[in-house]
């Protein structure tokens, strides 16, 4: 065991556990400090605090095995009735909250119950089917239900998990530090302590790498920290599963016409959008998921830039003379995004689309608004959730009208993913979210503009898998 790891990364927030975030920085604090019942693998699903699982043919109860003699970090049980306590409280409307959006968790698990048939047997069945039930217990981090009844809004006397390390001080935006816990049922991590940073610029994280204040820095910028490829350092470049897109509002307006929703998707040229705007360190996107995500089909074709055809739907529609949209961009969060509005505008004004532009400066007020579906005709977005079941729920189903819905509509797909949602063999569904893929190609609910590359910086050699698929630092391995 070495003696001490520091990370250093662009944000540095000790969220609620049961908070709602896509954040790979936050995610990454979050596998230090705790575990759940499952955890994403370079394989699939792979067992956490459960060895093993039994879900039903009706894809609405799984029975856990619980893994056996572990304890949090305050000397508790972890046991099956800890467990539940933990679920429910994911489970309530007022938990789960993230930009703009309260209760994400409950949108799926309300109705929920969970049983304790032992000490190490749980049951959790839902009120409707959901076969990708892992999708959202993943992120039910446990944590000692005692340190929950006692912290009250004290986040650092909250955060008392079972992982590979437990928390000693935290400073939001300047650092949390974390301690060994040699008890964890994977073995002791490989490092007796573990300190993040906040690095607030790529200039600053690059900097604490050199000059050895930090081991691991993430968010580098690729220009500037090609150089210490030569100079014992590795860098690892991946690509981030958040997707960049503008959303359409599909319910009234020019773009509740799939003519015109298809008409920008062929028109815009993704390869330069991400020359031009991200520099390179991206990847065009071409469907409703990255390929990262497993309803990504690898075998359908990307947008061909086709401004002909683009130009007879716009036509078609109605706007041979020209379209002008009202478009709502934010300043951060993608901090790009007011470049982006503007290459998209040169692109389309060859079709003679153009942009009337909203800029909004705050970020949760922006969140807030295309909740409420005040976007205008078009807003600047992303779609962040590792999960093509929550990206069709909470963007595409037009039943389940959820927080990031803009008015879209498709009985067919949404018949689909009714299917998937009972289809509990993975491979199966898997194959009817890439039919979704296809279908959402041919009828866009949004604009499909690109991914980002991410790249991370190590001191010497980078463990195999130090970066998982999902695009976090796995701390267990680093």
């Amino acid at each position: 065991m070495s003696d001490a790891l520091t990370i250093v990364q662009p944000r540095l927030v000790l969220d609620d556990p049961h908070a709602c975030t896509d954040s790979s920085d936050v995610l990454a604090i979050f596998g230090a400090l705790f575990d759940a019942l499952v955890r994403r693998g370079p394989s699939g699903w792979e067992g956490a605090l459960a060895t093993g699982w039994e879900m039903s043919d009706d894809a609405r109860s799984t029975v856990f095995t619980l893994r056996e003699n572990v304890r949090f970090h305050d000397g508790e049980p972890c046991d099956a009735q800890a467990i539940a306590y933990c679920l429910n409280r994911m489970a309530r409307p007022d938990m789960g909250a993230t930009l703009g959006a309260p209760g994400v968790y409950a949108q799926y698990l309300t109705g929920m119950t969970v049983e304790a048939l032992g000490s190490h047997t749980l049951r959790v069945t839902t009120a409707e089917p959901i076969a990708d039930l892992f999708d959202i217990l993943a992120y039910g981090h446990i944590v000692s239900p005692r340190a929950l009844e006692q912290a009250g809004d004290d986040l650092v006397k909250r955060a008392v998990g079972t992982g590979p390390y437990r928390l000693v001080s935290y400073e939001r935006d300047d650092h949390l530090t974390a301690h060994a816990n040699p008890e964890h049922f994977d073995g002791a991590p490989r490092h007796a302590s573990l300190t993040f940073r906040r690095g607030a610029t790529s200039g600053e994280r690059l900097a604490a790498l050199v000059s050895g204040t930090a081991q691991i820095a993430v968010g580098l910028d690729r220009q500037a920290s090609a150089p210490l490829a030569d100079k014992g350092f590795e860098l690892i470049d991946h690509l981030s599963p958040t997707a960049l897109i503008l959303l359409f509002n599909a319910a009234s307006g020019p773009l509740a016409d799939t003519r015109v929703r298809l008409a920008l998707n062929l028109a815009i040229d993704r390869e330069a959008l991400v020359r031009d705007v991200l520099g390179g360190a991206g990847q065009p996107l071409h469907g409703y998921v990255s390929p990262a995500h497993e309803g990504f089909d690898p075998d359908a074709p990307a947008f061909p830039i086709d401004r002909a055809r683009a130009r007879d739907l716009l036509a078609q529609a109605g706007f041979g003379g020209g379209l002008r949209l009202a478009l709502y961009c934010p300043t951060r969060l993608p901090d790009e995004a007011p470049q982006l509005v503007e290459a998209l505008a040169r692109q389309l004004a060859e079709l003679g689309v153009s942009f009337d532009v909203a800029f909004e400066q705050d970020r949760t007020v922006y969140a807030n608004q295309v909740r409420l579906k005040n976007i205008r005709d078009i807003c600047v977005f992303d779609s962040s959730p590792m999960s093509s079941f929550r990206v069709l729920c909470e963007k595409v189903d037009s039943r389940v009208r959820g927080s990031w819905w803009e008015g879209y509509r498709n009985p067919e797909i949404e018949a689909l993913l009714d299917r998937a949602r009972m289809t509990v063999d993975r491979a199966q569904r898997f194959g009817i979210y890439r039919q979704i893929y296809r279908l959402l190609q041919q009828d866009p609910p949004w604009l499909y503009v690109y991914n980002h590359h991410r790249r991370v910086g190590f001191a010497g050699s980078a463990p195999a898998g130090a970066v998982r698929e999902d695009g976090i630092l796995d701390v267990r391995v680093v």
